[in-house]
């Protein structure tokens, strides 16, 4: 793939808690410059960075219900609600990992499905924290994103014990069978990590470090 393929699949992310405005400002530029699908960052940047961004055709990506995704569902809809109003073009939410564990299955459908309302058609992506669940579990949730209404599968929020791997995108490509997409997210380090993550079935790619390793490719 070409270094322009990559990119535009790419969520240029930053998450961190001690993010200011200047740094997002220039992850902003970073990403109208190198044309990444998006920039992901904290809802209490939505707002001024899809001003920023306006007219430029890079997607302002949010997380809500952010890292534990253990608030309760009307918590995570208000938040998502508002980033929309904020200007949010997409929005990652995190899933209830404890109801998934005691076998809730209708209450975490049911908690996708109310953010998949809140943000109407704006475009939804679950992150399901791969790196808590058993094999069974991630099987579940391959059929319950879909079915709650979701765009999208993601395999984890970067702030746990692990991220993406490959043996997880694999699974999610077999088992959503084109039901909705698919976003690895978490530790992508390399181009060549990038490049197979993508050849296994995954849409697109939330990283920090695509532009830096991309670019660097390049000499520039």
């Amino acid at each position: 793939m070409t270094r322009a393929e990559i990119l535009a699949r790419v969520d240029h992310t930053l998450l961190r808690p001690e993010a200011t405005w200047p740094q997002v400002q220039a992850l902003c530029d970073e990403a109208m410059r190198y044309r990444t699908a998006s920039v992901c960052i904290n809802t209490c940047y939505v707002k001024p960075a899809a001003e920023y961004l306006a007219g430029s055709g890079v997607a302002v990506c949010c997380v809500v219900g952010f890292p534990l995704g253990a608030m309760d569902t009307a918590s995570k809809c208000f938040e998502a609600k508002t980033a929309v109003a904020n200007g949010a073009d997409e929005v990652d939410m995190v899933i209830n990992v404890g109801w998934l564990k005691e076998g809730r299955y209708d209450d975490v459908r049911a908690d996708i499905a109310a953010v998949k309302q809140a943000v109407g058609d704006k475009v939804l992506k679950v992150i399901v924290e791969t790196c808590l669940l058993t094999e069974e579990e991630k099987d579940r949730m391959c059929d319950l994103v879909p079915e709650a209404g979701a765009d999208y599968i993601k395999t984890s929020t970067g702030f746990s014990t692990g991220g993406a791997t490959f043996e997880d995108v694999a699974l999610f490509a077999r088992c959503v069978k084109g039901r909705c997409r698919i976003k690895a997210a978490g530790g992508i380090s390399t181009v060549e990590d990038m490049e197979r993550f993508i050849a296994l079935g995954a849409d697109r790619l939330g990283t920090s470090r695509a532009v830096k390793l991309l670019a660097g490719e390049s000499g520039e």
